[in-house]
């Protein structure tokens, strides 16, 4: 039984991973180059950059992507490292799009986005497939989100998930390590917390280790930045080890305040999934606001440290 448990909870993270992917292959039907004359257009200061990165990362849903067209750019001496921060800033804040849409637990409409986006597909213009994949990634991120909340129960009468939940519940620094390894293999950051969603839902986490979780997953999410900035020289790996550094100082600087980010997500929603999605969110702005009249000095940081 516990086998057939853990396959079947793979499955469905498998289609949230694919739903994912349909989504950004969509999503990319604008075209990559308009992105990134977006980006060169924005990157003249650091406002500017953390709108456009909010924007392009919302709209690509991949974090990872809009770092991967920023270590290009820099590779490429298009733009400097310092050119970058802004937009980093933003990566974040914009990678909490699908967080809040998966949280309002519509289910409902799983089928019929599947069945309105396979419709689209079977026409030929860019504009019917771009609106197709959009509709049929939603469709199987909504249902793979339904599976795995319905797992969570079964799975929590589990000594070893007990035991887990036990470890993750006494500990935030065990819910930090859990969300960045689990993220590291996975890829998907919105992955990690909708699942910690689930299992908060059905009360085996608390809402305080589901945002330990969320604070580990950011910094997991960092991993596909940094393998592309591999042999793209020491300038383009600082974009990378700035993306690095922002989540690592973000996870150190609320390590302390989790349990009153809790308390301020009890008071913006009644549901518990909406509530960790909105702590996500309000944890990404203060992070990148705080740093965002900062980003010269950041900069700075970065670089003294890839030096040393």
């Amino acid at each position: 039984m516990g086998k057939e448990l853990f396959t079947v909870m793979a499955v469905f993270i498998t289609l949230f991973l694919f739903g994912m992917f349909i989504l950004r292959a969509g999503l990319l039907q604008i075209g990559v180059e308009k992105v990134q004359t977006l980006l060169l257009k924005a990157t003249d200061s650091p406002w500017k950059g953390l709108i456009a990165g909010t924007l392009i990362t919302a709209l690509f849903q991949s974090s990872s992507v809009v770092m991967v067209l920023l270590v290009g750019l820099v590779a490429a001496g298009i733009i400097s490292f310092r050119q970058t921060i802004g937009v980093i800033l933003g990566t974040n804040i914009g990678s909490c799009f699908t967080l809040e849409l998966v949280a309002f637990q519509l289910s409902d409409l799983a089928v019929p986005l599947l069945l309105f986006g396979l419709v689209l597909l079977m026409f030929k213009n860019a504009a019917s497939y771009t609106a197709g994949c959009v509709s049929f990634g939603i469709g199987c991120i909504f249902l793979a989100m339904t599976g795995l909340e319905s797992l969570a129960d079964p799975l929590a009468s589990f000594p070893v998930t007990h035991h887990f939940f036990q470890w993750t519940n006494d500990s935030h620094l065990t819910g930090i390590g859990v969300g960045a390894i689990v993220t590291t293999i996975i890829q998907s950051s919105t992955a990690t917390i909708g699942m910690a969603m689930g299992f908060i839902q059905d009360q085996g986490l608390s809402m305080e280790s589901g945002i330990a979780i969320m604070l580990g997953a950011n910094i997991g999410t960092c991993l596909t930045a940094y393998i592309a900035s591999i042999g793209a020289g020491h300038t383009a790996r600082l974009v990378a080890h700035a993306h690095i550094w922002l989540n690592l100082l973000g996870a150190v600087l609320f390590y302390a305040l989790i349990p009153y980010l809790a308390d301020v997500s009890y008071l913006l929603a009644k549901t518990a999934s909406v509530q960790l999605a909105h702590a996500s969110t309000l944890y990404n702005i203060a992070c990148s606001l705080l740093v965002l009249p900062f980003t010269a000095k950041f900069a700075q940081f970065v670089e003294r440290v890839a030096k040393g």
